[in-house]
């Protein structure tokens, strides 16, 4: 490992200096947030709520069924739909309906100004047949930009965009269509098929990502086996996603890439497959998910910008980004951030939530490492009901690749308070950062962790306060805690 390019790199990051590289701009943003913070972290939270822009419409409604579309599940309505947004945007907007029934449809393509509305009792049912999603788009997979299979709704560069209404996205995907793709895994439920793994194509598309090949050359739909996001709009403003349900993703289910001002409220999301991630905002500013239910097979929220060089090159952190008021249930983590994070977070506010499975792996989780890098800073949590939990708080920098690369990130900036964990299957805390990269200023306050089976790890914290926390009924301090490790 090069210990000089870490020290130079790590040294820059705590400087103004990166604010004057234009591969590192981010850092400007960071500056400025630590050195004019409010007086109280949840005025914050309330001014970000405030600045979001939700998108309005005209009082004007382009019904799917006067451009053909039929309600029986099996007619192709794919033309139907686009055509009606291309003529509610032509027209300078308004409301796309789709009215209770089954509507079987290939990739929808949002438009400015197109409140997609999807009434009670309307399902959009989603071709698995890969070559509707064709031709290929610039989208993001995984954090890492390429030319690949449309999702399933995507749009871009837009303004103005909503999906909305109390009906159902099915995406159809299951353990013989679209889950397969993962290829094989452990504890894989979906069926294994010769010759069918997304892995060479993984592998070839991170090595093109860190070779710096243009995105315009990163062909990877057909024969890549790489699924498509759900929903995923990019480079968009003003998004409102409201009241729907997602069921059964190819991928993740909800993915908001370089957008501002974004809304998710009273949306459930519901899919087991493989890299079933509810909703992932990706480098995205201002963003409001509230009253949401997740139910899924991987991260219920992970917060994002971008993996390795990638993520570097585009610069973007994920910002200003407040989660209040929702349920999680099965999932890989209840409240995440990365670890696509190469871009950086901040300024991120979640209260009064409730999480609880036996399959619930971990409550609240920082994950990143030596790879993947990313600045992670001034993160509050407060309010958070927990019933049963493997591990209530983690913070990893050994995720995946581990400690393998020349980019040490920085988390730095933890405020917990008044998170209540019933039953917590492993640890309470799993708390690891590099001997020479510590965690930084961490701070748990007002919290209660009951029936904890195992003691916590907390290895390289620096400022590590913990006030008026019990562990199985007992009050701790740091010092009992470190004691532990």
């Amino acid at each position: 490992m090069n210990e000089n390019r870490r020290f130079i790199l790590k040294a820059l990051a705590s400087s103004s200096i990166l604010s004057g590289l234009a591969a590192c701009s981010y850092q400007q943003d960071t500056v400025e947030l630590l050195t004019n913070k409010a007086s109280n972290d949840w005025q914050q939270a309330q001014n970000i709520r405030d600045a979001i822009i939700v998108p309005s419409f005209p009082d004007t409604t382009f019904n799917v069924k006067d451009y053909g579309a039929i309600n029986n599940g099996v007619f192709d309505c794919t033309l139907a739909i686009n055509n009606a947004i291309k003529a509610c945007n032509k027209a300078g907007g308004g409301k796309v309906l789709i009215p209770a029934g089954t509507y079987k449809t290939a990739a929808i393509h949002l438009l400015s100004n197109v409140n997609l509305h999807i009434e009670a009792q309307a399902t959009l049912s989603f071709s698995t047949q890969p070559k509707d999603y064709l031709p290929e788009v610039f989208t993001r997979w995984e954090g890492v930009e390429l030319m690949g299979y449309s999702p399933l709704i995507y749009a871009y560069q837009q303004e103005n965009i909503a999906i909305t209404g109390k009906g159902t996205l099915e995406g159809n995907a299951n353990d013989q269509t679209w889950w397969p793709w993962k290829g094989p895994k452990n504890d894989a439920h979906w069926d294994v098929i010769e010759g069918i793994d997304q892995k060479p194509a993984r592998t070839k598309l991170l090595a093109d990502a860190e070779a710096g090949v243009a995105v315009a050359d990163r062909h990877y739909s057909e024969g890549s086996f790489l699924r498509p996001p759900f929903v995923q709009p990019y480079d968009c403003k003003q998004v409102l996603i409201e009241d729907i349900t997602i069921k059964n993703s190819p991928f993740w289910l909800l993915n908001p890439v370089l957008c501002e001002h974004v809304t998710v409220k009273g949306v459930s999301f519901l899919s087991h497959g493989p890299n079933s991630d509810g909703c992932d905002p990706e480098s995205c500013d201002h963003v409001l998910i509230e009253d949401c239910t997740f139910d899924t097979g991987d991260d219920c929220i992970a917060i994002k910008s971008g993996r390795n060089a990638d993520g570097r090159r585009i610069a973007t952190p994920a910002k200003n980004i407040v989660i209040a008021n929702c349920n999680m249930r099965d999932g890989h983590g209840g409240v995440v951030i990365g670890s696509e994070i190469s871009g950086g977070v901040n300024n991120v506010f979640v209260e009064k939530c409730t999480m609880s499975s036996p399959d619930l792996d971990r409550a609240i989780r920082i994950k990143t490492n030596s790879v993947r890098g990313g600045i992670i800073e001034h993160i509050r949590i407060r309010d958070i009901k927990v019933g049963i939990v493997k591990n209530a708080i983690v913070v990893n920098y050994f995720y995946e690749e581990g400690d393998a690369g020349d980019f040490d990130p920085i988390v730095r900036d933890i405020k917990i308070q008044n998170l209540h964990c019933d039953k917590v299957l492993d640890k309470a805390f799993y708390l690891q950062g590099f001997s020479r990269d510590p965690i930084l200023d961490f701070h748990i306050e007002n919290s209660q962790f009951n029936q904890v089976a195992n003691p916590a790890i907390i290895k390289h914290v620096n400022g590590f306060t913990v006030s008026k926390v019990s562990v199985n009924g007992q009050w701790v301090n740091a010092t009992d805690l470190l004691a532990q490790s």
